[in-house]
């Protein structure tokens, strides 16, 4: 017995509206298809002004960032304020250690080099290890020469580095090892070589859509118009960082991003295109219908990532919501160039998109005995067994996330041919770990009640034997006035390295003990600053505010998707399976890279805390993508309920219509992910395997196992909605209404999901 379907609740006004945004997406499309030398053109026109702008004023990246209303940050600002030459700007270190003997041996090679530094443009003052007190280790083969610049060299053009070869050419010469640390260290790191990644993840996304599509030309199509998106959003990116702090990660994660979400969103597209060619004679038509289908889809994707993005500014750290700015940018523009890009390229295909065949063009099924449907099936009978299973393995995946320590990843953690990572074991091995994560700490005196010089001595004397007998304190050097006698000066030097949590736990007790009770009494307030300080305070700001990033991400994705699937209980579950997902994921990078879980393969040799903002970032990231592939699977599924209003139909429909395009594009895009693993960058492996498996884990346990149990449990209560709230929120309809053939009728693909049955 044939069921008939019923009619849609929702009020006509709101379809009209959607008729008429439906309407304005398919004559772009059409328009794009039909003029396409001029769409290519203009692309063309754009890449080209945007590269050579980004190389003619792009700026650079550095990780920089301000925490107002901080002691890092105040005592820093003090320092500026009261500090001489020998405290202000960026100090960097030139580590030495000759090949035997001790270093005063060298006391001519050193003067030399010295001489020629000072020589050097942007150099403010050259400390001299010999005659500076605590510059040369205890056995006296190792030194520190503290070089500070007007700037932060990371900022310096790479060639500024010849002159400073130039200058420690003499002690080289002299046997003597030469190695840059700190912001020096960081300018001489080889440029990233992330070029590999990118060829990776490329010949993986030809391989995987050669064998999802058959052919050549629809195969290429996608990473065409990814690659043109991706070469825009990056120089548009450089031209940012002109006017804009954005950290070193920005242009590695704009790329992982733009790259994945590029293939996907104009394979999403294509592949509507390709079905809608079995019923319209006409290329521009096919793909004017499907900018007004899946293209709405691909908008509704990329706002729900720009979103969850966007929120990484609720943090009230810069830093961190510009790196969210930077993918986001590249998502923004592969989605422009898969709405316009994409069909004015598959209008040039015109009906030969499947020419230069590997093999027989795969196409989606359209009856309901194929592989997919079985298993939906399948999920439909036992539906609690499989929920459980998936909520299980997901649980267990989530337990490291419960022991995660943040901390920041310091140059030890880099590769052994870095200069930075060589002079951080130098000055580990000759000074002691915690050297290279001292802090500085900045008394502000009280003129009128340090009674002059005499009691600037005594309260010096009181604070250097209150820091000295604090627990966890390797040495204190002598605390030393400013000019204007406005400020004590001294450095602590921890016994633990930068990212042990025993130093962690260093700055909390002198901040909040050591310092007050020192200082009581003299009107003098104390401040702790510094690089390693700084580190350490920026992972307590994003520990604290991480609540409302999930917060805020969360209620901006849940009133997106009840906004535009007009459900409560399908947008609450997306929610609330992400969130699953994402604690999968930070299981997997906790047991990795903190616990040491095959932390070599990936080329991590020891156990590092989890970079500080990694959670964060990864919370967005992953939250924007899983709902990517969530609006594709509802918005197939919902678009059979409309038609049938019949839910487990729906479910199993809308999961085989996806099943090859989406896992194809899941494919892809952990493969891009995963290739990052090559980077040097810690940071960067963490952010490349976590969001691989995420997608992994959304791909496999979410879609194809949590999302279809859930529904079939909910029945018809998946698309309930109060009707005073669906009064109340506008309609955004992802897919638009359904496409016809010029004759009227339903195309093939509209058959296949809403056709008849008993």
């Amino acid at each position: 017995m044939t069921r008939s379907p019923e009619k849609p609740s929702s009020p006509p006004c709101p379809e009209a509206a959607a008729a008429a945004t439906l309407g304005r997406l398919h004559r772009l499309g059409r328009w794009c298809a039909r003029r396409p030398w001029w769409v290519l053109g203009t692309w063309l026109l754009v890449l080209l002004a945007a590269v050579a702008a980004d190389q003619t004023w792009g700026g650079t990246y550095e990780d920089d960032f301000a925490l107002p209303g901080t002691s890092v940050q105040t005592g820093a600002d003090l320092l500026d304020a009261h500090g001489s030459a020998q405290v202000r700007g960026t100090a960097s270190q030139i580590v030495l250690r000759p090949e035997s003997g001790p270093l005063s041996a060298h006391q001519d090679a050193v003067d030399g080099t010295i001489a020629e530094l000072e020589q050097l443009p942007d150099v403010i003052s050259v400390a001299d290890p010999l005659v500076t007190p605590g510059a040369v280790s205890a056995d006296g083969t190792t030194g520190i020469v503290t070089v500070r610049f007007t700037d932060n060299p990371v900022r310096f053009d790479t060639s500024y580095l010849d002159g400073v070869d130039d200058a420690v050419h003499g002690l080289r010469a002299d046997g003597v090892e030469v190695e840059y640390g700190g912001p020096l260290g960081q300018l001489a790191r080889p440029e990233a070589a992330h070029r590999l990644s990118e060829v990776i993840g490329l010949g993986t996304a030809v391989v995987v859509l050669l064998a999802g599509f058959g052919s050549l030309a629809a195969a290429g199509l996608p990473l065409l118009t990814a690659v043109i998106g991706l070469l825009c959003g990056i120089s548009l990116l450089g031209l940012l960082a002109a006017g804009f702090t954005f950290g070193t990660a920005a242009p590695t994660l704009a790329t992982m991003m733009g790259l994945g979400v590029g293939i996907d969103y104009a394979l999403f597209l294509i592949t509507r295109h390709r079905r809608l060619l079995r019923d319209i004679r006409d290329p521009a038509e096919a793909a004017g219908r499907a900018v007004a289908t899946s293209g709405r889809a691909v908008i509704v994707a990329a706002a729900t990532v720009g979103l969850a993005l966007g929120g990484l500014y609720a943090s009230g750290v810069g830093f961190i919501g510009t790196l969210g700015v930077a993918a986001g940018l590249t998502v923004v523009v592969a989605a422009v160039a898969a709405l316009t890009f994409a069909p004015a390229v598959l209008g040039i295909a015109g009906r030969r998109i499947d020419r230069w065949r590997v093999r027989t063009p795969v196409d989606e099924p359209d009856g309901t005995a194929d592989t997919w449907h079985r298993w939906a099936a399948a999920v439909g009978r036992r539906p609690w067994l499989f929920l459980v299973l998936g909520l299980l393995v997901l649980g267990v995946l989530s337990v490291p996330a419960a022991s995660m320590r943040l901390g920041h990843i310091d140059a030890g953690a880099g590769p052994g041919d870095y200069t930075d990572r060589r002079a951080y074991d130098l000055v580990s091995d000759g000074f002691g770990p915690g050297t290279n994560g001292q802090f500085t700490v900045v008394a502000h005196l009280d003129r009128e009640r340090a009674d002059g010089p005499a009691g600037t001595a005594g309260l010096s004397a009181s604070l250097h034997d209150a820091l000295a007998s604090a627990p966890g304190v390797a040495r204190v050097s002598a605390p030393a006035a400013t000019e204007d006698q406005a400020l004590l000066i001294t450095t602590v030097t921890p016994d633990t390295g930068p990212e042990e949590q025993a130093t962690s736990d260093l700055l909390h007790r002198l901040e909040d003990h050591t310092l007050p009770d020192a200082l009581a009494g003299s009107g003098a307030e104390g401040y702790v600053t510094g690089v390693t300080a700084a580190q350490l305070t920026f992972r307590d700001v994003v520990v604290d505010r991480l609540p409302v990033i999930i917060a805020v991400v969360v209620a901006a994705a849940f009133l997106l998707l009840l906004t535009v699937f007009r459900s409560l209980l399908v947008a609450l579950k997306a929610a609330l399976l992400n969130l699953l997902s994402i604690g999968a994921a930070y299981g997997v990078v906790v047991a990795v890279f903190q616990w040491g879980w095959g932390g070599s393969f990936f080329g991590v040799a020891d156990p590092v805390p989890v970079e500080s903002y990694v959670p964060m970032m990864m919370f967005a990231i992953v939250f924007g993508l899983s709902m990517d592939y969530e609006v594709f699977l509802l918005s197939r599924i919902r678009e059979s309920w409309l038609h049938t209003h019949d839910n487990d139909l729906s479910v199993a429909t809308g999961l085989a219509g996806t099943a090859r395009v989406i896992t194809c594009a899941a494919l892809i895009m952990t493969s891009v992910f995963l290739a990052f693993l090559l980077s040097a960058n810690v940071v960067i492996k963490m952010l490349a395997l976590g969001l691989g498996v995420s997608v992994i884990i959304d791909a496999t346990l979410v879609r194809l196992v949590l999302v279809p149990s859930t529904m079939y449990l909910l029945g018809r209560a998946n698309w309930w909605l109060p009707r005073r709230l669906d009064r109340i929120l506008p309609h955004l309809d992802p897919e638009g209404p359904a496409p016809t053939t010029p004759e009227g009728g339903p195309t093939t693909a509209t058959r296949a999901t809403s056709g008849d049955h008993a």
